[in-house]
């Protein structure tokens, strides 16, 4: 399935934190809101009979995509709908949730794998909604890779399950790094977000190619971005975990 909707359109430089937060819950335009709400209920029906907490992973094929974005205002429309939510923050490498939301980021899932902290101490709640909760993804760790396909996030997962009825997790682009493929075996589905004009045609079918080989569940696409705003999330580039090298996030086929 697609999911098409646009972002409010932004300048052609890279946000500030007041801009970014203007894309987030309340602040949407009508037209956004709606098409997460659309969103909400095309999950509601990818999952009919499926019983207890869906979890949800939302990566994306390269960098600057808008998934945090989407994970986001994804946990706040299900919020609204009355259902009890956790916004995850898996991208232990770069986060940006905590960021986005203006909160602290410690303690947070890398603490929580870690044994540094317990589960409670690292959920926070939101702003954006009494129902929506937040876990941040805490101290960068040397190994996310070995932490997100650990026996203990497992567990951690498992835990957070009994409390909420879904769990959206925002990880790291999947042709990047291998996190959103080794944890997919263990969420109900994976959404892949693509921004309009930005993400080459092979790299999409790379991040898919990834998830069959994963064996993971592919829910379906969320078509994020009007033009002009390109640019604002280029800044994830910088991380020195990731090497973005090669072709041009910008090709088109």
């Amino acid at each position: 399935m697609m999911f098409d909707f646009k972002f409010l359109k932004r300048k052609k430089k890279e946000l500030t934190l007041e801009e970014i937060q203007k894309t987030l819950g309340n602040e949407l335009s009508f037209s956004a809101s709606e098409a997460y709400k659309l969103l909400r209920a095309n999950l509601a029906f990818s999952f009919p009979d499926e019983k207890g907490c869906k979890i949800i992973g939302i990566t994306s094929a390269t960098n600057g995509e808008g998934k945090s974005t989407t994970s986001i205002n994804l946990a706040y429309a299900i919020a609204q709908a009355g259902e009890r939510v956790l916004l995850l923050d898996g991208d232990m490498r770069l986060p940006t949730i905590a960021k986005k939301l203006s909160m602290n980021s410690t303690p947070g899932l890398s603490n929580v794998l870690a044994g540094q902290s317990d589960v409670n101490k690292a959920i926070k709640p939101s702003k954006l909604h009494e129902l929506m909760k937040i876990m941040p993804a805490g101290d960068t760790p040397p190994n996310p890779s070995e932490l997100i396909n650990s026996a203990k996030m497992e567990s951690v997962l498992k835990e957070l399950s009994e409390d909420f009825d879904y769990i959206i997790i925002d990880l790291p682009p999947i042709n990047v790094v291998v996190d959103a493929a080794v944890i997919a075996k263990k969420i109900n589905g994976v959404i892949i977000a693509v921004r309009r004009n930005y993400c080459g045609k092979s790299e999409v079918d790379a991040a898919v190619k990834q998830l069959e080989f994963a064996n993971a569940r592919l829910l379906g696409f969320v078509f994020t971005g009007a033009q002009g705003e390109g640019r604002g999330y280029r800044r994830y580039g910088k991380y020195k975990y990731y090497s973005y090298g090669g072709k041009s996030s910008k090709e088109k086929k």
